[in-house]
């Protein structure tokens, strides 16, 4: 059986590649539709999912890399001639379709690649090379933008699959020829021309339109934008005002590090540099927590149940010395409120200043997702940490 192929068949590589990559990327859409409806109450059904979405992970990784040899190998292969050359639309349309499916082999795994590099923790992808790429930032925003090209990209692919495989019956059924023989069986159909078949110019670059304008309208409906986390509460409400910030969270959780990021949070600050004491207030909207693909859950009663208890709130003094600053307080959260102390340290150019701290909270003091008992699965101290530039109200 010859591994190159010919102006009427399709040689033993072309064909590995072709079925290798379908059971590949099929294998990878069962899992993630299966991953999509599972629960995910308890230590054991948060570990199966994790389980799923490691192995849709990895599976998608590796359809990436089989379809970039699959494409050199197209590239420098000669192409089997089309067996009625005469039915020219149809032929066009068999020829945009191989290129959609060509690029939704790179873009549906490399989207969800970059998706899964810009954020922490869930799970890992199923081999010993970490989990992050160069230059491909931890970054909220990016990882919703590469999520919905991920998303939007899967629809591409279903018409481009869905278009291919009725091409393929059509073939099979209505025309009864041997076009699916050259690939299931590699048997020459056809005439053994070497006339080249009609140019693929046209045709690749409509379906690279199509994926360059799906990919061009997810970015313009989900622009990369800087982190904003919240605003001074109001003219009267200290004499610092927040102008950017983050809050976020980290907490090791199947052997990762899961994190989360709240938006719209407030901060009233009054504190006087002289004596280095002062009165802070935060006031959190636990809604606005992003967690990523489990940010309903994270909202949801086992969690925040924002239904019940829509913010958290932390109100304490401020005091320390030039090395070590703290802020002493209560923390109200999920319906309970306990002290909590939380260093930080200060400093101040002018009429700027900087705040950055991290604390330790054990989420089972707030009874916080009560039902994970194991800390493989989750574990029981969350880190959270604050970042945030103040301005001087004049």
């Amino acid at each position: 059986m010859p591994m190159a192929n010919t102006p009427a068949s399709y040689g033993s590589i072309a064909r590995l590649f072709h079925w290798f990559s379908a059971v590949l990327i099929l294998t990878a859409i069962i899992l993630a539709l299966y991953g999509e409806g599972l629960p995910r109450s308890t230590d054991a059904e948060v570990a199966h999912t994790a389980l799923i979405y490691s192995l849709h992970k990895t599976i998608g990784i590796a359809s990436f890399a089989t379809a970039l040899g699959r494409i050199v190998w197209a590239l420098i292969q000669p192409r089997p001639a089309a067996l009625y050359p005469a039915r020219r639309a149809e032929t066009y349309l068999a020829a945009v379709t191989h290129w959609l499916l060509y690029a939704a082999l790179l873009v549906m795994p490399l989207s969800g690649w970059l998706f899964h590099a810009t954020t922490d923790g869930f799970a890992p992808i199923l081999w010993p090379f970490g989990q992050s790429l160069p230059m491909v930032p931890k970054s909220t925003s990016l990882s919703h933008l590469f999520r919905a090209i991920h998303g939007g990209s899967s629809k591409l692919l279903y018409l481009s699959i869905a278009l291919h495989v009725a091409g393929a019956l059509k073939h099979a059924v209505t025309d009864r020829d041997g076009t699916l023989a050259r690939m299931l069986t590699g048997r020459a159909q056809g005439p053994a021309t070497d006339q080249p078949p009609p140019g693929q110019t046209r045709p690749a670059a409509v379906a690279l339109l199509l994926w360059g304008a799906l990919i061009a309208a997810t970015a313009l409906l989900n622009p990369v934008r800087p982190t904003v986390g919240g605003v001074g509460a109001s003219a009267d409400a200290g004499n610092w005002m927040v102008e950017t910030g983050t809050l976020t969270y980290a907490v090791q959780s199947q052997g990762s590090t899961a994190t989360g990021r709240f938006s719209g949070w407030t901060a009233a600050i009054t504190y006087d540099q002289a004596s280095r004491t002062g009165n802070l207030s935060v006031t959190i909207p636990l809604a606005r927590v992003d967690a990523g693909l489990f940010t309903p859950q994270i909202t949801g009663p086992e969690f925040f149940d924002t239904g019940r208890f829509p913010v958290a709130r932390f109100e304490g003094t401020i005091s320390g010395t030039a090395d070590q600053m703290q802020a002493t307080g209560n923390l109200s959260l999920h319906g309970k409120t306990l002290p909590l102390t939380l260093p930080f340290t200060l400093t101040i150019a002018g009429d700027i200043a900087h705040v950055a701290g991290q604390v330790s909270l054990d989420r089972r003091d707030f009874a916080i997702g009560i039902r994970y008992v194991d800390e493989t699965t989750l574990a029981n101290l969350v880190a959270v940490q604050i970042d945030l530039t103040a301005q001087r109200r004049p």
